[in-house]
C-alpha cells in the first residue's frame, strides 16, 4: 500500500499523468488543458480520503514524496496583476482559472479570495501544531506587515493574517513577553496608516482590543499611536477610528481610563465639532454607552472643562440639526451629572465670548 501510495503521489505531482510538452503546457497555461488538472484533483482527493480513513498510512518514508508533491502543485508564481490601478474596494478580485485544483497556497498576496481564505485555515493549523514553527511564523507576519505599512503599501492578505494573529494574540500567555509588546506598537498600530485601512480594520481593532484586555498598563501606549496616526483629511476613516476607540472603552479599567482623559477628549472634542456630520455623529454616540457613560461621570471634574466649549458653540452654530439635538442631550447629561460645575462652565464661557465681541459705535 505504501509503494502504491508513493506511485499516486508521483502522479499527483504531474509526472505520470501525461508527456512533458503536455505538463510544459499546463504550467504555462492551466486553462489549456482541464483534463490533466481533473485527473490529478480526484488522485489528490483519493489520497486524502485513504489517509482519513486508513490508521497508520502516512510512515516517514512516504514524506519527501509527500512534501514533493504539495511543491509541485502549490508552490508558484503569482502572475502579473492585469490591472495595475486595482482598487479592492471598487474592482472585482481577479479568480485564477487554476484555483480548482489548488487548495493549500503559501501565497497571500493572491486577489483570489478563496485562495487567502484556505491558506488561513492551513496557516492556523500549522501554527497550532507545530511548536518549533511558532516563533518564525510570527517572525514571518511581522516582516509581511512592515513591508506592507513602509514599503509596498499594497497587499491583499492583511485581513486573513490579522485573523490568524486575533486568534494567536488571545492565546499568549501572562504576563505578556516584551517581544509580544514590541509587536503591538512597532508593528500592529502602525497598520492604521494605509489608505486601505477599510480593507481590514475590524480584524486589526480586534487584536488590538485583544492586547489591551490581556494587559490594560498598554492602553496609554495604544491611545498615542492612534492619535499619532489620527487620519486627518478622510472622514470614513476618521468613523473607523472613533469606532475602535468605543471598543477600546468599552474594555478599560477606571485607572487606565483616568490617564487618558486629556487627550482622548481634546480629540473627542474635536470630533464633535467636526462639519462632517458621521464624524460629529459617531463621536457624539458615546455618550449612548452606558459603560462609558458612568466612566465621564465619576471623572466629570475632568471631562466637562474639555468638552464644554465645544458642545455649547455647535448647540449654536452646527448647521445638521440632528447634530445639534445630539449635542442638547450630551449637555443636558452633563448638567444632571454636576449641576453646579455646569454653572460655572456656562457663565464662565458667556464671559470669553464677550470679550471677542466687537463694540458698537454710535455714528
Amino acid at each position: 500500500m505504501h509503494q502504491t501510495n508513493s506511485i499516486t503521489l508521483r502522479s499527483s505531482a504531474g509526472t505520470a499523468f501525461a508527456p512533458s510538452n503536455v505538463i510544459k503546457s499546463v504550467v504555462i497555461n492551466v486553462a489549456a488543458d482541464i483534463f490533466v488538472l481533473q485527473i490529478k484533483r480526484a488522485a489528490l482527493n483519493e489520497l486524502i480520503d485513504h489517509i482519513t480513513t486508513t490508521k497508520g498510512a502516512i510512515v516517514e518514508s512516504i514524506y519527501p514524496e509527500v512534501i514533493k508533491m504539495v511543491s509541485k502543485n502549490i508552490f508558484r508564481v503569482l502572475p502579473p496583476s492585469d490591472n495595475s490601478e486595482f482598487d479592492p474596494e471598487e474592482d472585482e478580485p481577479t479568480l485564477e482559472v487554476s484555483w480548482p485544483h489548488l487548495q493549500l497556497l503559501d501565497l497571500f498576496d493572491s486577489e483570489d479570495p478563496r485562495e487567502r481564505d484556505f491558506l488561513k485555515t492551513v496557516l492556523h493549523r500549522i501554527y497550532g501544531k507545530f511548536l518549533g514553527l511558532r516563533a518564525f511564523i510570527r517572525k514571518q507576519i511581522n516582516n509581511m506587515f512592515l513591508s506592507f505599512v513602509y514599503e509596498t503599501d499594497s497587499f491583499n492578505g492583511v485581513g486573513e493574517l490579522l485573523e490568524i494573529l486575533g486568534s494567536i494574540i488571545n492565546g499568549f500567555a501572562l504576563p505578556l513577553k516584551q517581544e509580544h509588546k514590541v509587536f503591538l506598537v512597532k508593528v500592529l498600530l502602525p497598520l492604521h496608516k494605509p489608505k486601505c485601512l477599510s480593507l481590514y480594520h475590524a480584524q486589526l481593532a480586534y487584536c488590538v482590543v485583544q492586547f489591551i484586555e490581556k494587559d490594560s498598563s498598554l492602553t496609554p501606549q495604544v491611545f498615542d499611536a492612534l492619535l499619532k496616526f489620527w487620519p486627518r483629511t478622510c472622514s470614513s476613516k476618521e468613523v473607523m477610528f472613533l469606532g475602535e476607540v468605543e471598543e477600546i472603552l468599552d474594555i478599560i479599567e477606571p485607572e487606565q481610563f483616568k490617564k487618558i482623559i486629556d487627550p482622548l477628549f481634546r480629540q473627542l472634542a474635536k470630533c464633535v465639532s467636526s462639519p462632517h456630520f458621521q464624524v460629529a455623529e459617531r463621536a457624539l454616540y458615546f455618550w449612548n454607552n452606558e459603560y462609558i457613560l458612568s466612566l465621564i461621570e465619576d471623572t466629570s471634574a475632568q471631562v466637562m472643562p474639555i468638552m464644554f466649549p465645544a458642545l455649547y458653540r455647535i448647540s449654536k452654530e452646527h448647521w445638521n440639526q440632528t447634530i445639534v439635538a445630539l449635542v442638547y442631550n450630551v449637555l443636558k447629561t452633563f448638567m444632571e451629572m454636576n449641576g453646579k460645575l455646569f454653572d460655572e462652565l456656562t457663565s464662565t464661557y458667556k464671559m470669553e465670548r464677550q470679550k471677542f465681541v466687537l463694540p458698537e459705535f454710535v455714528c
